[in-house]
């Protein structure tokens, strides 16, 4: 299922005119290198034109007004401390719900979380984004996967220090710099 999702992103990225592209593991590389040696029609697309209208400055800098929901929250939530967790462990890149997750997602899920508090976000339904209801699905999200791995392997994990990682940065008064940054103070030292 993971290598489907990353074929298909390859192929989309081909028939967008990309030339080339990243994966956030060396073992997808045969995937991505499959797909754009079967698309390609040479060694580049220099001279493809996107169907469609062109995008302008305006659209770039548009604000989407979609909706947010509990769901897109506690998703955040998991991604963002199972990632840490793992990148505790030594662990770069994640496979995490049938994706190849890095860091970069997880910076993603803890600074919409701290978005959402700092500007009193509402999530569909009408509740209010705030540190205790940040509290509230992290608890229940951590009890679902503690359950879902089992007691042995979550409590041989590094999931108090995630958790304690994670809730500090989502909370901050401050948007801290890089998630990564108050995470290698809890990296084992030779």
């Amino acid at each position: 299922k993971a290598m489907a999702a990353v074929r298909q992103d390859k192929e989309r990225e081909v028939n967008e005119g990309c030339d080339g592209s990243w994966v956030a593991h060396p073992d997808l590389v045969p995937v991505a290198r499959e797909v754009f040696e079967r698309l390609m029609k040479g060694d580049n697309q220099i001279s493809f034109i996107p169907s469609g209208d062109p995008v302008t400055r305006d659209d770039l800098l548009e604000i989407h007004e979609g909706t947010r929901t509990e769901e897109g929250l506690r998703t955040n939530i998991r991604v963002g401390v199972q990632y840490i967790e793992a990148w505790l462990r030594g662990n770069g890149a994640v496979p995490l719900y049938n994706l190849m997750e890095d860091a970069a997602t997880a910076e993603i899920s803890r600074t919409q979380i701290w978005q959402w508090q700092k500007h009193g976000a509402t999530l569909e339904g009408g509740r209010k984004v705030t540190a205790a209801l940040v509290d509230e699905l992290l608890e229940d999200e951590m009890a679902k996967l503690r359950e879902a791995l089992g007691p042995d392997i979550y409590d041989s994990g590094r999931f108090p220090e995630a958790i304690g990682i994670f809730r500090s940065l989502s909370e901050s008064d401050e948007l801290a710099p890089f998630l990564t940054l108050p995470a290698y103070e809890l990296l084992d030292r030779p």
